[in-house]
């Protein structure tokens, strides 16, 4: 079955043709009901039945001409008063007007919280009264109409800012989920981008200096930088496919499904960083892990491995990755010279490593340390909760 039809009718709303449709059989049931409350008149035969007729018909399309449907009601209704045939108090004029006040644009020089307030005053005063003393006078009869009006209006006007605040809401709620959005991409290009253009930078130096006395070993740095050029490209597509609208659908589907990396892939990383002089040796007991906590998890190694690789390499590092099944820990520490591009004291344009780490682990709530090594070298520490799967 399918879930639209699973709901019940108010749950699911009312499309505009049948609210126009259930307007329509209002205006054909209150236009009947008028003419059968309507006793023997002095007036004419027909121009009762004429008045009742625009009481009551034009309520039928007032959600698709709400000022004329509003104006032709209200001229029946107080003609109604005045030819001493059947008056509903501009109930059907209010239920004409409730549209307009829903729709039409908002005039500041028109004050819809004291009209509120002084219909509720009349409406309330006309019960206290009762209907013989309100409806001895016709002058009462019509304030107790205006009163009913003033209700319609404040009401509908009510509905509309409740509407107008909603929409606001929804769009502010956006605007951060793609902010949010947007952070999160910029982390995880950064993260593709400077880890694989610091193995491209360091191969491509050793190719340099060896490609006349050592062409081998030129030849296999130029290895690593295509391989390794390649494995971010394809990282990169999967990130910015989904982002695309005017990607084909087969490409989206494919770029969706997709794996984002694990902690699976630090054996990758590892040998990566070994080839740029970064011997890693991993300590990883986690267990089965939520989708994105592997993922950060994996980010937060792959750029304290990358900083190793750009500032201390030749080096030994030693990544550890613990998790209790209800906390994650991560260090990763190497023996290099413990000198670091710091928050704080960083060279324009660099620094954005540390700060992208520090803000994957507070997004979980989580503890960051980053620094030299009292014994040399450097470290890096995380630690932040999650929810096991």
């Amino acid at each position: 079955m399918d879930e639209s039809e699973a709901r019940p009718l108010l749950a699911r709303g009312l499309g505009r043709r049948r609210l126009i449709r259930l307007d329509a059989g209002v205006a054909a049931a209150y236009t009947l009901l008028l003419l059968m409350i309507t006793g023997d008149r002095s007036a004419p035969a027909l121009l009762p039945v004429a008045v009742i007729a625009a009481t009551g018909l034009p309520l039928a399309v007032r959600r698709i001409w709400p000022v004329p449907a509003f104006a032709a009601v209200l001229t029946a209704s107080v003609l109604s008063l005045f030819l001493d045939l059947a008056w509903d108090s501009c109930a059907a004029a209010a239920y004409a007007l409730y549209p307009v006040a829903l729709t039409r644009p908002r005039r500041r020089w028109i004050p819809t919280p004291l009209i509120g307030v002084l219909s509720a005053f009349v409406i309330l005063g006309g019960a206290v009264v009762g209907p013989t003393g309100w409806q001895a006078q016709r002058s009462a009869a019509l304030l107790l109409g205006l009163a009913v009006l003033g209700a319609s209006w404040t009401l509908g006007r009510a509905v509309r800012e409740r509407r107008a605040h909603a929409a606001r809401a929804a769009r502010q709620i956006a605007d951060r989920a793609v902010t949010d959005e947007r952070l999160r991409i910029a982390r995880e290009l950064h993260d593709v981008v400077a880890h694989s253009m610091s193995l491209i930078a360091v191969k491509a130096g050793v190719a340099v200096h060896v490609a006349e006395a050592r062409p081998e070993e030129a030849l296999d740095a130029l290895r690593v930088i295509e391989t390794t050029s390649r494995g971010s490209l394809a990282e990169m597509r999967h990130l910015l496919g989904v982002l695309r609208a005017d990607t084909a659908p087969e490409t989206a589907q494919e770029a969706a499904r997709a794996p984002a990396p694990d902690l699976s892939a630090l054996t990758g990383l590892a040998e990566r960083a070994a080839m740029a002089g970064v011997r890693v040796a991993l300590d990883v007991r986690a267990g089965e892990l939520p989708e994105s906590v592997a993922l950060s998890a994996y980010r937060i190694v792959q750029e304290a491995v990358t900083n190793v690789v750009k500032h201390a390499a030749p080096a030994h590092c030693r990544v550890l990755v613990h998790a209790d099944g209800h906390r994650l820990r991560i260090e990763v520490t190497d023996d290099g010279p413990g000198v670091r591009v710091l928050p704080g004291g960083v060279a324009p344009g660099e620094g954005h490593g540390l700060i992208g780490m520090r803000e994957r682990v507070m997004m979980y709530g989580g503890d960051f340390t980053a620094g030299p090594r009292p014994q040399g070298g450097f470290a890096v520490s995380a630690a932040f909760p999650y929810d096991p799967i």
